[in-house]
Parts: structure tokens; sequence; C-alpha cells
């Protein structure tokens, strides 16, 4: 049964662009991650300042060894000496969920 994690990203309207540009320049990141099956960035279009980053996994192990691996070196925890770049969100929720029913368009 596939997973689904939503971030919750608090962006202030100054820090839109960097945020978009940011996971553009590593979108390839979670790509080719074991056991990943979507991903989405939604930008918020009206009544708030929240951005969600939508990803599918085939499970939660999957996931987890994502999280454990290319993403913290993605976000900076593996990197040696520098400076990171300030975080454009400023505040982060992981919502989590199992997929009990999906649909597509007839016919695809």
């Amino acid at each position: 049964m596939s997973v689904v994690k939503i971030n919750v990203l608090t962006v202030p309207a100054e820090q839109r662009e960097v945020l978009e540009k940011r996971f553009a320049a590593r979108a390839s990141a979670v790509e080719g991650s074991d056991g990943f099956e979507w991903f989405e960035l939604l930008r918020p279009v009206e009544g708030t300042d929240q951005y969600l980053v939508y990803t599918r996994w085939r499970d939660e192990e999957s996931f987890t060894a994502w999280m454990e691996g290319t993403m913290k070196s993605a976000h900076g925890g593996g990197s040696e000496g520098g400076e990171r770049p300030k975080p454009a969100a400023t505040g982060a929720t992981l919502w989590s969920f199992e997929v009990v029913q999906s649909a597509g368009p007839k016919g695809a």
C-alpha cells in the first residue's frame, strides 16, 4: 500500500521564488530513489502562505530510507563546511497518509 507524505511549508511572499528555484534545482534528488512514486510542489493561490510538497512512496520504509539518505544530504545534513543558505520557509509540518483508494482518468 502506498504512503503519501505532505510537507506543509509556511513561506513568506518574498521567499516564494527562492523556494521554487531551490526545488527546481534539486528535482532529481528524489526521482531516482527506491520506492519513490510521485512528487508535486503545490503553490498557494489564495488565502494562505503555505506550500504543499506532495510525495507518494511504495511504503514507509522507502520514505524513511530517502529521509535518512538523499534528503538529508540535499538539505545540508551531510555537507562538509561551507555555509548553508537560509531556509525559504519559516515553518514546516509533515502530514502522513496511507492510500486506501485512488483513481485515474478512464482509458489511461
